[in-house]
């Protein structure tokens, strides 16, 4: 059995911030991006959690993102924000666009911010999740670099490309909707890669465009879409999106979130926010709650993310992370990333 230690929200999130800080990365916007890690493993997304953070750091490290960009942000009409996140990390981008949404849809009943120039941003839903919390009804798509043949196709075309939604509850936490449009998002295959596990039949195609269950042979490929031909339909509505309203690269443009080659990816991410106030909506979350209710009057039907909130509560009293995982972040809060020692740092 894989050894484990019992880690608490404020120790995960501080050492993360630690290995960027060591890699390049400014404080304020490791802290940004350190909170949504911590926040990945206490809901049991380990592989947007500690996982990813040595790629963040290696990343900071040979400039694939710009660790200490400062985003700035522009109001273009009372309900349209853009923040431009200079080839910085999403996460310090929309902090600083998050509140000023919030505000334009108090005031017009729905608002949206676009975010360009930017970096894989993790969970979406943790973005969406934070806007329910206030009352608002939120919807976000992100684009990301290559990862889905087009339907027909066989070269990675679209990113993984998720969308998230999220809605108040009464009583509980807001419901919360997170999925990309391939069955599983790359990291998972990355993760299998790592541990040289086969891949269950239906997430990967090879080069040829033949299924496979070889997680080199997935990476050599591409990802299958969710659905079919929808979802390399839904990828694209999100490239639109995402990219294209927000002036960034759309996915086929885009450089690896990978691996140090080809610069920053300069991708986007687009969030939509509704007051159900504003459209008189004032029995509204009651009303969705009779929704929810009539869903799982059937005894196994549950709602989406009900897991996360089962694994948040779980973790109420510590998180278990594997001890090998922590001992190589803390390489990485010691001494940065190896990536700047081999001269990649830019």
């Amino acid at each position: 059995m894989t050894a484990t230690l019992i880690l608490s929200l404020a120790e995960i999130e501080n050492r993360a911030a630690t290995a960027l800080v060591a890699s390049h990365v400014s404080p304020e916007n490791a802290r940004a991006v350190a909170r949504s890690i911590a926040f990945a493993e206490r809901d049991g997304q380990p592989m947007v959690g500690l996982s990813y953070l040595p790629t963040y750091c290696d990343h900071a490290a040979c400039g694939k993102v710009d660790g200490a960009a400062q985003p700035s942000a522009e109001v273009l009409a009372p309900s349209l924000i853009r923040v431009d996140a200079r080839t910085g990390f999403a996460h310090p981008a929309l902090a600083l666009g998050l509140p000023l949404l919030v505000q334009a849809t108090r005031r017009q009943g729905m608002a949206a911010l676009a975010v360009g120039q930017s970096y894989a941003c993790g969970s979406l839903g943790y973005f969406v999740e934070e806007l329910a919390e206030q009352g608002l009804v939120a919807l976000m798509v992100a684009n990301a670099s290559p990862s889905i043949a087009p339907h027909g196709g066989k070269a990675a075309f679209f990113g993984t490309n998720p969308l998230a939604f999220a809605t108040p509850r009464e009583g509980r936490p807001p419901l919360v909707i997170d999925q990309s449009s391939s069955v599983v998002a790359k990291v998972a295959v990355i993760d299998a890669q790592r541990r040289g596990l086969a891949l269950p039949a239906g997430w990967a195609l090879d080069a040829d465009g033949q299924p496979t269950t070889d997680a080199d042979a997935a990476m050599a490929g591409s990802l299958s879409p969710i659905g079919g031909y929808k979802g390399a339909s839904l990828a694209l509505l999100v490239d639109i999106l995402a990219a294209g309203l927000s002036g960034s690269h759309f996915s086929f443009e885009a450089s690896s979130f990978g691996d140090c080659e080809g610069g920053p990816p300069r991708t986007g991410q687009l969030v939509i926010a509704f007051d159900p106030a504003a459209f008189g909506g004032a029995t509204f979350v009651a009303r969705t709650e009779n929704l929810f209710a009539a869903l799982q009057a059937e005894p196994r039907v549950r709602l989406p993310g009900e897991r996360r909130l089962q694994a948040r509560q779980g973790n109420e009293n510590g998180i278990e992370v594997p001890v090998e995982l922590w001992e190589l972040i803390g390489r990485y809060a010691d001494q940065g990333s190896p990536v700047a020692h081999k001269g990649g740092a830019q």
